[in-house]
């Protein structure tokens, strides 16, 4: 079985060249701002999602980003807890809030680094604890959607 590292880059190989690059920068960030803790990798029916989490489990991810055929998206698993004055976030369910990524460098803007700032601030001491980040294939579907849009761009 090849590491964790080495699927990764495979499950992000199956999109086009501009939403893997957008993925793998967004991911380069995101690794930046969360050098401790979990980074637990989805590779789902609708889409390839990678959290950030102090833990294994997915209930204790706070911020993720997936890829879909076009776009990527920047997902706030307790979005609904957080103070967003420039009224960035999407979403209406009771916990997540979403926010599409134009670019990767949407990542720099300070209202999302304040909001990434603020969701995981009541966790920084667990994120300490959990030691170095390190990457764990959460789950691999069988059955996926098509991973680039059907006109194939």
């Amino acid at each position: 079985m090849a590491n964790a590292g080495t699927q990764v880059n495979e499950f992000i190989g199956k999109y086009s060249p501009e939403i893997a690059a957008a993925f793998r920068a967004s991911r380069r960030k995101l690794r930046a701002l969360f050098p401790f803790g979990r980074e637990l990798v989805y590779d789902n029916y609708n889409a390839l999602a990678i959290g950030y989490s102090p833990g294994e489990n997915a209930s204790s991810v706070l911020v993720s980003i997936a890829a879909y055929p076009r776009w990527v998206t920047l997902f706030f698993l307790k979005g609904n807890k957080l103070h967003d004055p420039h009224r960035m976030l999407g979403g209406s369910g009771n916990r997540v809030r979403n926010l599409r990524l134009n670019a990767p460098h949407d990542l720099d803007d300070p209202r999302i680094r304040a909001l990434i700032a603020q969701a995981v601030e009541p966790f920084q001491s667990e994120f300490a604890e959990a030691g170095p980040l390190r990457t764990v294939i959460k789950s691999v579907s069988a059955k996926q959607r098509p991973r680039r849009p059907a006109d194939g761009k």
